[in-house]
């Protein structure tokens, strides 16, 4: 019998894997709903969906491994790396769903979440009053006019999966919709800064770094207290703080 392991868990979702079966659990089944009709228009390889019955979707396992974890060393070559910024472009030109992702928040909403957030760290004593000014500072960036594209939301490096060098698939897409294109491209290189050449190759068009790094700042000040609270660890090494401290 395949043993059961637990891909991630917490209070609002948990993934188990059995063999070559994953079992997605969400509280929000609007959540799946935008999953299941993201995978249905995106232009790029996506997981098999088996079956679902809420509040779990099955979806096939990919071949292939993930192009690596945040706060872990990559293995995957230049060259798969550039190939999923071209996977990313793919999935940038295609047609937009009707809905807001995750990457889609306006730049007011965000500037009022973030200072929230900042406000919080630095009252908890959770960060450096400096360490967080100066990465509110380099976050400005990313408050700019953009175009609207056709988002994954949630494109960190443990989502893309690639055989041999070719994108064999990308998981997760509860987050996707119209959003800004930089933000994916941030959320691919976070925490992996060595890479953001090959996957702006791979990508095929100019896009302007500083905002790339706006987004690694804006997005590590916005998780590290989720992180917190649901059980991670965005203290180690090679995670959202030491994002942070990158800037400095």
């Amino acid at each position: 019998m395949d043993e059961v392991k637990v891909v991630v868990a917490h209070s609002e979702r948990a993934t188990l894997r059995v063999g070559d079966v994953f079992l997605k659990v969400d509280a929000d089944q609007a959540r799946i709903d935008v999953e299941v009709e993201a995978m249905a228009l995106a232009p790029v390889p996506t997981p098999e969906i088996l079956w679902r019955k809420p509040p779990v979707l099955a979806i096939a396992a990919l071949p292939g491994t993930a192009l690596g974890r945040l706060g872990e060393s990559t293995t995957a070559s230049s060259a798969a790396w550039a190939t999923a910024g071209a996977a990313i472009r793919k999935l940038h030109d295609a047609p937009s769903p009707p809905w807001r992702g995750r990457a889609g928040r306006g730049s007011d909403e965000l500037a009022a979440e973030l200072d929230g957030e900042c406000e919080w760290l630095v009252t908890n004593g959770v960060l450096p009053a400096d360490l967080v000014t100066r990465n509110r500072q380099v976050a400005e960036a990313a408050f700019r006019p953009w175009t609207a594209v056709f988002t994954h939301g949630d494109l960190q490096i443990a989502h893309v999966f690639a055989d041999d060098d070719e994108i064999t698939g990308i998981i997760d897409w509860s987050e996707a919709g119209q959003g800004d294109a930089l933000f994916d491209l941030a959320t691919l290189t976070l925490g992996h800064e060595e890479h953001l050449g090959d996957v702006v190759a791979g990508y095929g068009t100019d896009v302007d770094l500083d905002v790339i790094r706006a987004w690694w700042s804006l997005r590590s000040l916005l998780g590290v207290r989720w992180l917190v609270e649901h059980g991670f660890d965005p203290f180690a090494p090679g995670c959202e703080v030491d994002v942070l401290r990158s800037r400095m």
